[in-house]
């Protein structure tokens, strides 16, 4: 196992009523910006929780965020954290709204012109940002217990991503009951995107950790237990719950320490979002099985692994069709055509774009513009 420096300060409040909580941790006193997406937390009752837990405090509202969040659209946010002098940020809704609250967060603390820059560098320039903390409505990203967030340009239609130490939420609130109205489609993204985070960190080579690759193993095994138990009774708390749970620590920091990580699935997906238009989980479902043909060599011990810890099969390729199988009994598509995609445009489009950044990705550093264009040409 590599050396690594785990931080995560982020308090996670767990559970049916935790909302209320949130009137002793949110600051009083100051100007706080809710920021919200398009309205759907008024219609499942978190809005009326939220606005009840800081009937004393100064709140002021931004709604309008985006499922893919806009740089514009948070700009101006950022105009508003200004003029009114805002202290804190309180995120509520799922991962988008997080992302978005982030960027804003950092951006009215950015000194430079533009605060494209926060992520053109992946946030290597944030120095400082203003204070916040989430409550989440759709698990999936684990944006609630990290650092990270993903941000789309609509001028260059670019989607790219930052993380810093500055942008962690001080807290979050997981409240499983929030999440049972949510569309059987969003549950279905969020229980890929889960799994597939836990896939970039763990199926890359052996680095003897075996301690993280059985966390890793047990998120997976925990996800393909619940995930359908969830779509099917979507007001059943235990399996969304544990799905609630999953989706956090499938991406808080924790079974990446000391692991070599891939995410090139991501990579490409952030791409195929920005020119075409479908969810980050589809695109997501789509490449990764483009990843695993490209790469079975370098992955094929790991995968051995996978198949054998997890699906209890006995082959590399195994694994493989029982991960499919398994996106697929949750509605999910994983093939370009599906999208109506053209393979060969989308090849050539996202190697011009990680040719233009001279991007490369994967735990070996080997998936190059040209490979990354073959593993979509897999994928049609």
């Amino acid at each position: 196992m590599q050396n690594f420096v785990f931080k995560n300060p982020t308090e996670i409040l767990f559970g049916r009523g935790m909302i209320a909580e949130i009137s002793s941790r949110v600051p009083q006193g100051v100007p706080v910006l809710m920021t919200y997406g398009h309205g759907s937390i008024k219609q499942n009752g978190v809005y009326e929780q939220v606005r009840a837990a800081l009937r004393e405090h100064n709140v002021i509202e931004f709604a309008g965020i985006e499922p893919n969040p806009i740089c514009e659209t948070c700009l101006k946010a950022v105009t508003l954290v200004r003029q009114h002098g805002v202290q804190f940020l309180l995120a509520v809704g799922g991962g988008s709204v997080l992302d978005a609250t982030k960027f804003i967060a950092a951006a009215a603390r950015h000194e430079g012109s533009d605060p494209w820059e926060i992520l053109r560098t992946v946030g290597s320039c944030v120095r400082s940002a203003v204070p916040l903390a989430s409550i989440l409505t759709l698990p999936a990203t684990g944006s609630e217990s990290n650092g990270n967030a993903v941000i789309s340009r609509a001028a260059t239609a670019e989607k790219l991503y930052f993380g810093s130490n500055h942008t962690f939420p001080q807290f979050a609130v997981l409240d499983p009951e929030t999440t049972f109205s949510l569309p059987a489609k969003q549950v279905r993204n969020g229980i890929v995107d889960a799994f597939v985070h836990v896939l970039e960190q763990y199926l890359t080579y052996a680095a003897d950790a075996p301690l993280q690759d059985r966390f890793a193993e047990s998120i997976l095994q925990t996800l393909v237990e619940v995930g359908p138990k969830t779509l099917a009774n979507p007001r059943d708390y235990a399996p969304r719950a544990s799905f609630m749970w999953s989706a956090t620590l499938a991406l808080n920091n924790l079974i990446g320490c000391g692991v070599p990580q891939d995410w090139t699935t991501h990579m490409i997906g952030h791409e195929l979002t920005a020119l075409y238009g479908p969810d980050h989980a589809e695109t997501l479902a789509v490449v990764l099985f483009g990843v695993w043909q490209h790469q079975l060599r370098q992955k094929e011990a790991k995968l051995q692994q996978y198949g054998e810890r997890v699906w209890g099969v006995k082959s590399p390729q195994a694994a493989i069709d029982s991960t499919e199988a398994f996106f697929h009994a949750l509605g999910m598509p994983t093939r370009l055509s599906h999208y109506g995609i053209d393979a060969n445009d989308a090849a050539q489009h996202v190697q011009e774009r990680f040719a233009s950044r001279r991007a490369v990705y994967g735990e070996h550093e080997d998936i190059t513009p040209e490979a990354a264009a073959a593993i979509l040409q897999l994928r049609a």
